[in-house]
């Protein structure tokens, strides 16, 4: 369960996925509740239910139970405000940065873990969603807060890996269907 299944799941053309997924959660220079909550985070936000089930298997043996449930409010909440800040960017119209949000955000000033896992979990899931505003405020955070680089890289590395075992599963259960 968990990681080794993942890995089994994946064909052979998908090696340097498979190889990279042991890799970047097995030798990642972030403490476990950092990195196990970037892969929970980052398996939501790919969507796969495989990736999700047993990740969120995995980190539940890792990680205290308000980490998983913070992780989870990680995706969530960057689900929503990833779209919307992506967009207001996008339209290219300063006058949309003047505009409130007024949509709620209190997970993110009161995530119920260390506010530096969560920005660290919120920059990855924007790393898959395609975030470049987010990615920038929160890199921009997380290294005012004393993260470094090394850090925020392994967690984009995460990222990577656990989408693109997401969109390897996703394509062989299209295939085969």
């Amino acid at each position: 369960m968990g990681i080794d299944t993942l890995k089994e799941a994946l064909p052979a053309y998908a090696k340097d996925t498979r190889l990279n997924l042991g890799s970047v959660l097995g030798t990642s220079s972030l403490p476990d509740q950092q990195a196990w909550g970037a892969a929970l985070a980052c398996a939501i936000a790919a969507r796969n239910p495989q990736v999700i089930r047993e990740i969120a298997a995995e980190a539940a043996d890792r990680l205290k139970p308000e980490a998983v449930e913070a992780a989870k409010a990680a995706a969530s909440i960057m689900a929503m405000n990833n779209i919307y800040y992506r967009s207001k960017h996008l339209i290219g119209d300063e006058a949309y940065q003047t505009l409130p949000a007024r949509l709620r955000m209190t997970v993110i000033g009161n995530p119920g873990v260390d506010k530096l896992d969560f920005e660290l979990w919120c920059l990855a899931v924007s790393a898959i969603t395609g975030c470049g505003v987010c990615l920038e405020s929160h890199e921009k955070t997380l290294i005012k807060s004393g993260l470094g680089r090394e850090a925020i890289h392994d967690a984009l590395r995460i990222a990577a890996v656990v989408h693109a075992t997401a969109v390897t599963l996703d394509a062989e259960a299209a295939l085969s269907a």
